[in-house]
């Protein structure tokens, strides 16, 4: 018996150093579908807590055609965990060296058409350091803000990223069960 559905081969469409862009069909037997699935790669971010605030960076981004406020957070590179990649894009942003990152959430933001597996972590032990490896035109501000107001910021529209979005209600939700 065949167990549906076969998935054809992968067919590379479009590719750079960001992103690959692939066909690929499945047969579901009494239907055929074609994907064309864009692949990020693996994302991770972390929510850095101190004293009750949390870090938040401004960087632009080309959908809002502004800027954005986020967590620290983004491609994880090939040889890298997710948790090695977390504290990269921390260091490169912010100039804080993140330590003992707890994973709280891995999800994927959707199941069709965009592979990107994302993972968050969170930290209240980091090491600030003189030492900037961030790209200066990449993060235009960072700022600790208390961490109810980032979340009020949700809702208020301040922060609209998913990652951030997802990364701060699900911490809250996570960090309550952990008091208890």
């Amino acid at each position: 018996m065949t167990e549906f559905p076969l998935i054809g081969p992968k067919e590379t469409v479009y590719q750079n150093q960001y992103q690959e862009v692939y066909r690929v069909g499945a047969d579901f037997g009494d239907f055929k579908k074609e994907y064309f699935v864009t692949d990020y790669g693996t994302r991770s971010g972390v929510i850095v807590i101190d004293e009750g605030r949390v870090l938040l960076v401004r960087q632009y981004r080309l959908m809002l055609r502004g800027l954005s406020w986020e967590i620290p957070s983004g491609r994880v590179i090939e040889g890298e965990s997710p948790e090695e990649g977390a504290v990269r894009e921390c260091r490169e942003e912010t100039g804080l060296v993140c330590r003992d990152l707890e994973h709280f959430l891995t999800f994927h933001p959707a199941l069709d058409s965009l592979s990107n597996p994302s993972y968050l972590f969170f930290t209240d032990k980091f090491i600030e350091t003189d030492e900037m490896e961030r790209n200066g035109r990449e993060v235009t501000l960072q700022e600790w803000v208390p961490f109810e107001r980032a979340v009020e910021m949700i809702f208020s529209g301040e922060i609209v990223d998913s990652i951030s979005i997802l990364a701060l209600m699900s911490y809250r939700r996570w960090s309550e069960r952990e008091k208890r």
